[in-house]
């Protein structure tokens, strides 16, 4: 027997006992796949019990105030999207992503830094800047992009940073993700914010930041209020407009222009995702120095690939626009508040004011699912929210209001709520 076979020969014993077999090894990856998969069915079927399932439903054709739902017959009312403009399939809008998409590719396949810079992105800046008044912007994927890479790098442990209670999500992780001192002041409520800035004295920087519109219940944030609080004390303002920019102030430029205080206000986050265009996108206007720190150091931008031309493009077209006229955005009060009043007069509960958003309360997870579904047979598509979406026991449809819609969608919308109501007690 030759060395090699003998010294071969001695470690296969070794070897098996330092080495598990292989089926023993596929035995313990079946058993814990198996009990992962327990514990996961067992968390979907509570869901199911609780009646908060969310579904969703596979819409056929383009996004706008008239759709088609796979497994519903003949055209549907959408009465929940974001598309408050009706952007999101205007001829204009739709031709510049087609001119865009032919002239700049279908995509970068790269960061913004390395080489996914093109003229278009930086011509969306420029108009998004000019739009909201403020000296530069820089573009996100998405706003919940923007959001989580803004607060990591303008807040350190000497700074703190003063939340509404109900922001979005979006923002509260992105307040996670910062090390500075944490305080969450009460909704809307200025004497706690006015407690929680006193609190925050001896930091270094102190930014308040609230949603300028929520977009669950359609509450305009207090911006007077804690613009004068912010001043008296020190402080910064950063308002997420995404549920506000395009339609609500005079020029649609949003919640700071509709109370007066766009000179107030130093940091705006947004959305290309709703009233512009309805694509995707985010993006962060504000000083200049604050812009070009984050396009050094905000991982979101560092580390995503750059908008899709075909997505700029459009967002560009939707902006020009609004830029030129404020006719769109004026026709959505009028059909905002005539679907409130009727609503409100047949004896539904509506949160909010005079925004679009139009919350129906509803109190029961359940009841709001089923109502949606019966909604849905009548020809007005609805979604039903609830826990986590909304806090336990505040589920409601939230209705929202499109400048797309006329004034015989409307009045069918609330027929049909009328009709299903009665149907489950809620109104006589």
């Amino acid at each position: 027997m030759s060395l090699r076979k003998a010294a071969v020969n001695l470690l296969k014993p070794v070897q098996g006992v330092l080495r598990p077999s292989v089926s023993g090894l596929s035995s313990r990856s079946y058993s814990a796949v198996a009990e992962a998969r327990t514990v996961l069915e067992n968390e979907l079927d509570s869901i199911r019990s609780a009646g908060t399932w969310k579904g969703e439903r596979v819409i056929t054709s383009k996004q706008g105030p008239h759709i088609n739902v796979d497994g519903s017959h003949g055209s549907i009312l959408n009465f929940c999207a974001n598309n408050y403009l009706g952007l999101s399939s205007h001829p204009e809008v739709v031709q510049a992503g087609v001119e865009a998409l032919q002239k700049h590719g279908a995509g970068l396949s790269s960061v913004r830094f390395i080489c996914g810079t093109q003229d278009i992105h930086k011509n969306l800046e420029q108009k998004l800047a000019e739009y909201h008044e403020r000296e530069d912007c820089i573009l996100y994927a998405s706003c919940f992009d923007a959001n989580a890479g803004l607060f990591e790098v303008l807040l350190g442990p000497d700074d703190a940073v003063l939340s509404d209670e109900l922001n979005h999500a979006s923002i509260i992780d992105g307040i996670r993700l910062c090390r500075a001192k944490r305080l969450r002041y009460k909704h809307m409520d200025l004497s706690d914010l006015e407690t929680k800035l006193k609190e925050a004295q001896s930091s270094r920087m102190r930014l308040v930041v609230t949603d300028g519109v929520f977009s669950m219940d359609g509450d305009v944030a207090p911006l007077r209020g804690i613009c004068d609080l912010a001043e008296q004390y020190g402080a910064m303002v950063f308002i997420d407009e995404c549920h506000a920019t395009g339609f609500l102030g005079p020029r649609g430029r949003g919640t700071d222009e509709l109370l007066g205080v766009m000179d107030r206000v130093q940091i705006v986050n947004s959305t290309l995702g709703k009233a512009l265009g309805g694509a995707a996108g985010g993006y962060t206007v504000g000083p200049k120095p604050l812009i070009d720190l984050l396009r050094q150091r905000s991982r979101p931008y560092l580390f995503s690939n750059s908008l899709p031309p075909p997505v700029v493009g459009c967002a560009v077209k939707a902006v020009e626009l609004l830029l030129a006229s404020t006719e769109i955005a004026e026709s959505m009060s009028a059909k905002t508040m005539r679907f409130r009043n009727k609503m409100t007069a047949a004896g539904f509960t509506i949160a909010g004011t005079a925004h679009p958003i139009c919350p129906v309360m509803l109190g029961d997870a359940r009841l709001a699912s089923v109502m949606a579904d019966d909604m849905l047979k009548l020809g007005v598509y609805v979604i039903g929210f609830s826990f986590p979406v909304v806090p336990k026991g505040k589920a409601r449809i939230r209705v929202q209001i499109s400048a797309a819609h006329t004034n015989e969608d409307i009045d069918h919308c609330v027929d049909s709520f009328i009709q299903t109501g009665r149907k489950h007690g809620v109104v006589s």
